[in-house]
């Protein structure tokens, strides 16, 4: 999914636009046990809580796609009786009303994740009546294509508010506050099925971790049988093997410097496209070829990055390189460096020593000082 279907579905999480039918809930405990579940059609809850609930909905679809959300496809295998995607077509067809269903899911999370404390699974069913839309893009409400049913599971930590003073008014005096237990956001959670070209898609799902570090791997391999892709930092640090590798002795701070402007273009040139830039194995080849590599260099680079990266993995272009940061570091110097400008900064050797060189003009600040050459 790409930042305009996942907004959209976002915009569903208001008074205004709700489309949930139905929220069910089990709290869980630290020893894996259920201590308590609910189920209600969601316009009974009240207003100030459905808008706590909003705000959790929208925060397990928020974040960066690429590190945070992720679509991830579903194998085939998963599909036939009694696989992770036929259990949770039947779980959206019974739209959260059977009993067995529901304790079954809930089952089937506490078996896959992995969390030493106490925490909340929430599981929404809605139906988003997908308006048409005009040759203009404008939206037609009374021109509907398709109702698009959907179930959104967040699991949220429930932690113990921290201890402290509160005031009370009618005793008009501070005593020790009563320590509770708070639902924050969620940790992981999914969007199932994906929403793809404005239209349901049935064999992906839209995944949501809040740590880019920490996929939680096992919940979307037991819960889900997906393939959880490579997280964003790992994306980053094969990157940086394979352009070490590849280049050897030509791996020059010009060169570098050169394979992380032709991708910051590749971003700059594709960002009114909602969908994130990505690289498969032919595109970082020619991004290497374009940045002057040595031909000889590239002869083997399949299988370097096949070694590195991963046959059929694919990056994302904003998980490898920083458009925002070029930054140089030494074992006692760490020089920051606007990406437009990397090339003011060089290397020469003076004296016999490699050294990096920064041209720099009569502006320059020490701890804020203005300096004078």
């Amino acid at each position: 999914m790409n930042k305009k279907e996942i907004a959209e579905i976002k915009k569903q999480f208001t008074p205004k636009g709700c489309d949930i039918t139905r929220i069910c809930g089990c709290y869980v405990d630290a020893e894996k046990e259920k201590r308590t579940q609910f189920k209600e059609a969601f316009f009974s809850i009240l207003e100030e809580e459905a808008f706590k609930y909003f705000d959790i909905f929208k925060k397990t679809m928020s974040g960066t796609i690429g590190k945070n959300l992720m679509t991830m496809e579903f194998p085939l295998n998963t599909e036939i009786e009694g696989g992770t995607h036929e259990f949770l077509m039947r779980l959206k067809k019974s739209q959260l009303k059977d009993d067995a269903l529901l304790e079954e899911f809930y089952d089937r999370v506490i078996e896959a994740f992995d969390y030493p404390e106490n925490y909340l699974i929430l599981v929404i069913h809605g139906a988003y009546d997908v308006p048409g839309k005009a040759s203009d893009n404008m939206e037609m409400f009374d021109a509907s294509d398709e109702v698009y049913e959907y179930l959104l599971c967040s699991i949220c930590p429930v932690k113990l508010s921290k201890a402290g003073l509160s005031y009370d008014p009618d005793e008009n005096c501070f005593h020790n506050r009563i320590r509770d237990w708070i639902v924050e956001k969620p940790q992981v959670g999914f969007l199932f099925p994906a929403f793809h070209d404005r239209s349901t898609d049935l064999h992906s799902t839209l995944y949501y971790s809040a740590s880019p570090a920490e996929l939680h791997t096992e919940f979307v391999d037991l819960m889900l049988g997906c393939k959880a892709p490579m997280p964003a930092a790992s994306q980053k640090e094969a990157f940086q093997a394979l352009v070490e590798d590849t280049l050897g002795a030509d791996c020059g701070y010009e060169t570098v410097m050169t394979i992380h402007e032709k991708i910051s273009e590749l971003i700059e040139e594709q960002k009114e496209n909602p969908n994130p830039v990505t690289l498969d194995r032919a595109d970082v080849k020619q991004v290497f070829f374009e940045s002057d590599v040595p031909t000889s260099r590239l002869e083997d680079f399949e299988d370097k990055y096949d070694e590195l990266v991963g046959e059929d993995t694919v990056l994302m272009a904003a998980n490898v390189v920083n458009v925002k940061k070029f930054e140089v570091k030494t074992p006692d110097v760490v020089i920051q460096v606007n990406p437009e400008k990397a090339q003011l900064v060089e290397t020469r050797m003076i004296d016999g020593r490699r050294c990096l060189v920064i041209a720099i003009d009569d502006n320059v600040e020490v701890n804020g000082v203005n300096v004078r050459s």
